[in-house]
């Protein structure tokens, strides 16, 4: 006698989440931050994908494009590195919002990742 279930389980197809490009750059073997920080072009063989908003806004980040492709230097590795130097991630953080913000609304960003980057109102605050 053969062995088989009285009930069968359904056969599901796992649902894949679709990567959409970075909206920053395109992965042309550059570095986003090469080319904004030192206006260097060089092609890179290793790139890393950078997400943006990450923790809990990872997968938004992912979602939208807000990713930008980095060299090691820039990612991981030495003092200009965006996990290491808050001043380039906020760098980061910035031209993703506005580039998000040419086809999305301001309060669309904030419902989105919950934080504005571009608070214009702190510097004027500060200048006083």
């Amino acid at each position: 006698m053969q062995n088989q279930m009285k009930f069968p389980k359904a056969k599901t197809k796992k649902k894949r989440k679709t990567h959409k490009k970075s909206i920053l750059h395109p992965k042309d073997g550059t570095c986003y931050l090469c080319i904004r920080l030192h206006n260097d072009y060089r092609y890179h063989s290793v790139l890393h994908e950078h997400h943006i908003f990450g923790g809990p806004n990872r997968s938004a980040s992912e979602a939208e494009g807000l990713k930008a492709y980095l060299c090691p230097a820039h990612h991981e590795f030495g003092p200009e590195a965006v996990h290491n130097n808050i001043s380039n991630m906020r760098l980061l953080q910035q031209d993703a919002q506005k580039a998000y913000e040419k086809t999305h609304t301001r309060q669309e960003f904030m419902d989105l990742i919950g934080w504005n980057y571009l608070d214009e109102e702190k510097g004027a605050e500060q200048d006083v």
